[in-house]
């Protein structure tokens, strides 16, 4: 009985891991229509009866992206994304020596982990969770190019209530298309991506104006659009 139990379980999980694998390699050419962070958002209005909330979330594609929106969120999020694999251990161990010393603990994800974390996961700091997302990681990292990592991020992460990727995010805060977006406009959208839901691009705080220079000037320092020829 315990061996029928256990080669059940065992073919439960290979069947996990294969449906995972082919999900991400799909994602690779086809545009995900949503994720697992929008339906989160979607369900709980539902669950609420928040009749005000409106999902906002449109796909572009990485050519009709303004460059200065790429280069923005690595500057703010993920400055050695062109180089790791999935994961930048240097801000890990810091992150871990702040804790240690009893210092308020960074923030150490990379892109492609919140793209594993957003697309497929839930919020939470579970060691459940930090695995799946490691795992949703480094399959992301084998299956796709850079590139498509950093246009799927764009095009899922939140930048206010209800409002998702960068396509939506540039009509409703700016009235233009993402490929229109200044310098200015992506570093102060970059600003909102740790907290969106606490910082708003519409009032920007005078912390979200120190920010927004901050990021600009990291982008100058990280070469600008030049940067985005390590992801080719």
């Amino acid at each position: 009985m315990l061996a029928r139990l256990l080669r059940g379980l065992l073919y439960v999980v290979l069947g996990w891991l294969v449906l995972s694998f082919a999900a991400v390699l799909l994602l690779r050419w086809v545009n995900p229509p949503t994720s697992a962070f929008m339906l989160r958002e979607q369900v709980g209005a539902w669950r609420n009866n928040d009749d005000k909330f409106v999902l906002r979330q449109r796909w572009v594609d990485w050519d009709a992206i303004a460059a200065p929106m790429k280069v923005a969120v690595m500057a703010s999020e993920d400055q050695a994304f062109p180089d790791h694999n999935g994961f930048d251990f240097q801000q890990i161990n810091k992150a871990l020596e702040q804790r240690e010393r009893g210092g308020r603990s960074r923030g150490a994800s990379t892109i492609s982990q919140q793209v594993a974390k957003n697309l497929f996961l839930w919020s939470g700091r579970s060691w459940v969770r930090k695995g799946l997302e490691a795992f949703y990681t480094v399959l992301i990292e084998w299956l796709w190019p850079k590139q498509r990592i950093l246009e799927v991020y764009l095009n899922i992460a939140e930048f206010g209530t209800g409002t998702f990727g960068v396509g939506a995010a540039s009509e409703f805060f700016f009235r233009k298309p993402a490929a229109r977006l200044s310098t200015p406009d992506a570093a102060l959208l970059a600003t909102v991506l740790p907290s969106p839901k606490r910082m708003r691009v519409a009032t920007p705080s005078r912390y979200m104006r120190r920010r927004q220079q901050q990021i600009i000037a990291q982008m100058n320092m990280l070469g600008g659009r030049t940067l985005l020829k390590k992801l080719e």
